[in-house]
């Protein structure tokens, strides 16, 4: 196989912090990087020492403002490229625009696939990513895609607070295989949640539980938390339905349209995110706990970069 020189990790302006905290694990300085906006609203990009022949890690979540952080990332790939990197891997903890995967209405995009295309146009030459909204997206790259999950660090956190009598809810039927994923990890039950979306506005409205749920501590299960809608309102039925405590844990934490001041006063005992996307101090509050995903990345840059296997992190 092909072998790579030095080993560079640079970031966008979406989630410095995090960048930083993954270079603290491999043990290396951030690459150094000029992303701005001129008075025109045009992107620049300028790579301040030499990448030629590098293996070039660019870290961009697509957080808010979304379309900014794509059109920053392509910019940056392209003047990777550009500068004869040796190979550039896109390292995008959370992937916008996931939700959109097919046509599920006529005359719809198909945005994830779009997103896809773009990078890969670009000039990406893989993809580093966590818990893709729907696992088919991989299909729409022509590139090697690494999808990690955050399963094991929730998992770790839930299991240190020694919770009583589990059950772990899918907070919606396509929920279920992370949620029974999580079960197994947690050696605990699965319920799901059954509900039916009412058009393109977010708004859900939850229907039952399947499963047993009464005088249990519930355990709800997602891969995000946009405006908190579906959690909230899963976690009002469970409340009706007997369940003592309700935590939530879900990897992205996009907190969204007051998403932090409706879990706070919600009857959610902790809702559980990572930081795959930056979470600003106005959407903490005692009943959100942030998690890092930097000894995640880390150790998948680190085993991309020297050839090793990505999937043995994860086999127990």
């Amino acid at each position: 196989m092909p072998s790579y020189d030095e080993l560079r990790v640079f970031s966008g302006n979406a989630h410095t912090e995090l960048a930083r905290s993954i270079c603290d694990y491999l043990g290396i300085p951030p690459g150094d990087v000029n992303v701005f906006k001129f008075s025109n609203d045009n992107t620049f990009v300028q790579f301040q020492e030499n990448i030629r022949q590098r293996d070039v890690f660019l870290v961009q979540p697509f957080s808010y403002p979304v379309n900014d952080r794509v059109m920053e990332l392509l910019i940056m790939i392209d003047a990777a490229r550009r500068a004869s990197a040796g190979r550039i891997t896109a390292v995008i903890p959370y992937y916008a625009y996931g939700r959109t995967d097919k046509k599920d209405q006529p005359r719809v995009p198909i945005t994830a696939r779009l997103i896809a295309d773009l990078l890969t146009t670009a000039g990406a030459d893989r993809l580093l990513t966590i818990d893709l909204h729907a696992g088919q997206i991989q299909g729409f790259f022509n590139i090697p895609v690494d999808e990690l999950t955050a399963l094991p660090i929730l998992a770790r956190y839930l299991k240190e607070k020694e919770l009583q009598e589990v059950v772990v809810v899918a907070t919606d039927i396509g929920a279920t295989k992370r949620a029974r994923n999580m079960a197994e990890r947690l050696n605990a039950p699965l319920a799901i949640m059954e509900k039916r979306r009412l058009g393109n506005n977010d708004r859900t409205e939850t229907l039952n539980v399947i499963g047993e749920v009464n005088g249990k501590t519930a355990v709800m299960v997602d891969d995000e938390v946009d405006t908190g809608g579906t959690l909230i309102s899963s976690a009002k039925v469970l409340e009706l339905q007997g369940v003592r405590e309700i935590y939530a844990c879900c990897t992205h934490g996009v907190l969204s349209a007051g998403a932090a001041d409706r879990i706070a006063a919600s009857n959610l005992k902790e809702m559980v995110v990572t930081d795959t996307l930056p979470i600003a101090d106005g959407k903490r509050n005692p009943k959100v706990t942030v998690l890092s995903v930097a000894p995640l990345l880390g150790e998948a840059i680190h085993r991309i970069h020297s050839g090793l296997s990505v999937g043995a992190m994860f086999e127990t």
